[in-house]
């Protein structure tokens, strides 16, 4: 891609986020090094915290200053084969903080090892943890939104669709930082030669391959897989869909806004001009970042409305929970 279509503010981080490839196990197994190896990144004012559950794990993100019971269901990135709840804490705690609300983020198994549809089961199972710990965290369960960057906001966008074909608490927002939404753009040859920045359309091949088992855009993937080859999106919550025009994934946000839209769901986009792919995250210290986490913040903060909570939050214990989502949670242990 041409550097000219960048934001001159973004051009460098931009360069040096695309260096690494994930088709190559050996690039995977550096970037899960990596985070592996990554420390805690605290954010003034919020204590993050670890719990386990008997299928997976989750990081608790408690500001000091807590305004609201609302709180935010929150799912990483990493092109459904890398990443780590983890590498998010600076993004968790600051929405933490900034909102005075609880945000949860949870770990998933990635592919190819783990296939569709582990990490969306991880998501569920994660999902469910945070329903009946409500209480226990002071949070009003019918007040969460879930969210999502990349391949965690196309695992957002599918959990709210699962969560809608199913009885229980219902999510009051999804919240989808340039979600990766539909396998058929990674079928698109002709975006090959276009050679976007930080994750090209080989990488989201490679991905979308390594979740679904088979190529991607050819049968009709196993329902929840792709959110975007979901026929009827009525029902679905308020969603907030935020991607750079330069992004592989505009178009395909785009489309499935529009499809909300007409579906009757209310939605609001944020198109950033020459932003590449998770800038946001990689270079959230710049002014077209923080703008748009700013107008992300102020939109989410009016979808989960303006309840308040008691700022008392009780230690969470051990729950049972009907069938195979039985979770045995001990109590927090405060990380870094």
């Amino acid at each position: 891609m041409d550097l000219e279509r960048v934001a001159p503010e973004l051009r460098t981080a931009a360069v040096q986020a695309s260096r690494l490839s994930f088709e190559r196990w050996l690039g995977r197994a550096i970037v899960r090094t990596a985070m592996a190896l990554m420390p805690t990144s605290k954010t003034a004012g919020v204590a993050i915290e670890k719990r386990r559950t008997a299928t997976t794990a989750v990081r608790v993100y408690r500001p000091t200053a807590r305004r609201s019971n609302a709180a935010v269901f929150w799912i990483h990135g990493g092109g459904f084969v890398v990443g780590r709840a983890v590498q998010n804490d600076d993004f968790c705690g600051a929405a933490a903080r900034e909102l005075g609300i609880v945000v949860v983020s949870v770990e998933y198994r990635k592919a190819p090892g783990h296939p569709f549809p582990a990490a969306l089961d991880d998501c569920l199972a994660g999902w469910d943890w945070v329903v009946h710990e409500a209480a226990a965290l002071g949070i009003d369960p019918t007040r969460i939104a879930i969210g999502g960057e990349s391949a965690g906001g196309g695992l957002a966008a599918s959990l709210v669709q699962r969560l809608h074909d199913r009885p229980g608490t219902q999510p009051a927002a999804q919240w989808l930082f340039c979600p990766m939404l539909d396998d058929r753009t990674a079928a698109r040859r002709d975006l090959d030669a276009v050679g976007h920045l930080v994750w090209t359309n080989r990488s989201n091949r490679f991905g979308w391959r390594s979740y679904l088992g088979m190529e991607p855009g050819v049968a009709t993937p196993p329902a929840y897989a792709a959110a975007a080859r979901r026929e009827s999106l009525a029902g679905l919550p308020p969603a907030w869909i935020g991607v750079g025009d330069i992004d592989l994934f505009c178009e395909e946000d785009l489309a499935y806004a529009a499809r909300l839209r007409a579906a009757g769901v209310a939605v609001e986009t944020d198109v950033v001009p020459g932003a590449p792919h998770g800038f946001e995250i990689w270079a959230r210290d710049s002014e077209l970042a923080r703008g748009h986490l700013g107008r992300a913040r102020a939109w989410l903060d009016a979808a989960l409305g303006p309840e308040h909570a008691s700022p008392v939050d009780q230690a969470p214990s051990t729950f049972a929970v009907p069938g195979d989502l039985a979770l045995d949670v001990p109590g927090g242990v405060p990380v870094g």
